[in-house]
């Protein structure tokens, strides 16, 4: 009988405030994401230090924690559920890049348990030098069993359950509206945004976000007016543009008043969702005078979301 391990791999949050100083050390120790040669670690040191406080303060009024743990896990629990109806010997692990539990903690559990085949499988659904490639490269240095069982799948964004799931939480969000204000309602996409030296470098992350937000507006028959800008600037340097919160005041100025904010690169609420995009960026939309200004739920326990990752994984294995 064939045994196989799904591994999902997801950014991770600080789970209490005190985790938060070594969470952004992990952070920014991570040369994929900032690149400072010789001093790496004694600069993550210093910007861990700087920064803790101002991302504490964000963090207690979401309640002291980051989400994204408790949702993957979630998130986890489900598809091992779902697949179990399939595959006798089937084991899901989640396996987080910067907080627990880490690469070092899961891979050699993955390593010990004698699977046929090991599928990794990023919940981000775009591909990114920062994020996927980050994680698989990670996991390559820290796992020591046999190579040749491991399936990448590199990115899921074009898979057709995934964009019905993101479509599912958009008409949750606007089957609450009056039918007046669902029409003339702007869909605001909101995607996490990265340097453009990233793009000059060939990642392609940008393309994808485009090619998803098109696939979700084809499916639904371009139902409203949309657009797509990006979130989390950090740094001086020049990032994808424009900034959500640019759209935001342009989109008032235009008179167009009423907006749902989708997040279109996160696949779980975290600190981006529930602080950025709905403390901070909500009272930049109340002083534009913004009538009516809403963010959509997280895929987070999304049956329809997890039917997508079981079908990525029944593909990749049957492959």
């Amino acid at each position: 009988m064939s045994r196989f391990a799904v591994v999902l791999f997801n950014l991770g949050g600080p789970d209490s405030l005190e985790a938060i100083e070594p969470f952004l050390k992990n952070l920014f120790s991570d040369k994929n994401i900032f690149k400072i040669p010789f001093v790496q670690k004694f600069a993550a040191n210093i910007i861990a230090k700087r920064r803790a406080p101002i991302v504490q303060g964000e963090y207690k009024m979401i309640g002291g924690k980051s989400p994204i743990g408790y949702w993957t896990e979630i998130q986890r629990s489900k598809l091992e559920e779902s697949l179990r109806k399939i595959y006798n010997s089937i084991d899901v692990f989640t396996c987080m890049r910067y907080w627990h539990p880490m690469t070092e903690e899961v891979a050699p559990k993955v390593s010990a348990g004698n699977y046929d085949k090991i599928l990794l499988l990023p919940l981000y659904p775009q591909y990114s030098k920062t994020t996927t490639f980050s994680s698989f490269q990670e996991w390559k240095r820290i796992y020591k069993g046999d190579k040749s069982k491991l399936i990448y799948i590199n990115e899921f964004y074009k898979n057709e359950i995934y964009i019905k799931a993101v479509n599912e939480r958009i008409d949750q969000a606007l089957s609450r509206m009056s039918p007046e204000n669902r029409n003339k309602t702007q869909l605001v996409f909101s995607a996490h945004g990265t340097p453009l030296s990233l793009v000059k470098k060939g990642d392609p992350y940008s393309q994808q976000i485009k090619e998803t937000v098109e696939l979700v507006m084809k499916n639904r028959k371009n139902s409203n007016a949309y657009h797509l800008c990006y979130q989390s600037k950090v740094g001086p340097v020049k990032w994808l543009e424009p900034s959500t919160e640019t759209m935001i005041k342009s989109l008032a100025e235009q008179g167009k008043k009423h907006m749902l904010i989708i997040p279109i690169s996160f696949v779980s609420d975290h600190v981006e969702t529930h602080y950025e995009l709905d403390i901070e960026y909500r009272e930049i939309a109340h002083n534009a005078n913004v009538e009516y200004y809403s963010v959509i739920k997280g895929l987070n326990d999304l049956d329809t979301f997890v039917e997508s990752l079981k079908s990525l994984t029944v593909d990749a294995i049957n492959k």
